[in-house]
């Protein structure tokens, strides 16, 4: 089992910033591709990024490229998601994700939720 947890969501206007961590206990994190999902009201889940266990690997949605970073720091068993010139439609709840395969990163090869944190968007 692994437990994710997820913090760092709030409220923030357009144009600015966030870092979303998700901290990770139980089997050998570094084993793990971790992923962050999200999903807005009435849409389904969608990828946002993934990172290798070993980090040389990323991973981005098209809507992010550019103002997302996704890291980690397997010493800590953390992954994080850097969120900068947010806009009003990465208006969701995010969802850090554990997988033990490779590319593509989809909701059906997760192994593993965290139970998600709010990040609102506002104009």
């Amino acid at each position: 089992q692994v437990q994710l947890v997820e913090s760092g969501g709030g409220l923030v206007q357009a144009g600015g910033s966030l870092r979303l961590s998700c901290a990770a206990s139980g089997r050998t994190f570094s084993n793990y591709v971790m992923a962050w999902f999200r999903q807005a009201p009435g849409k389904e889940r969608e990828f946002v990024a993934a990172r290798t266990g070993s980090g040389t690997l990323t991973n981005y949605a098209d809507s992010v490229k550019g103002r997302f970073t996704i890291s980690r720091d397997n010493a800590k068993n953390t992954v994080y998601l850097q969120m900068n010139s947010l806009k009003p439609e990465d208006t969701a709840n995010y969802y850090c994700a554990a997988s033990d395969t490779i590319w593509p990163v989809t909701p059906g090869r997760v192994n593993y939720w965290g139970q998600g944190t709010q990040v609102t968007v506002s104009s």
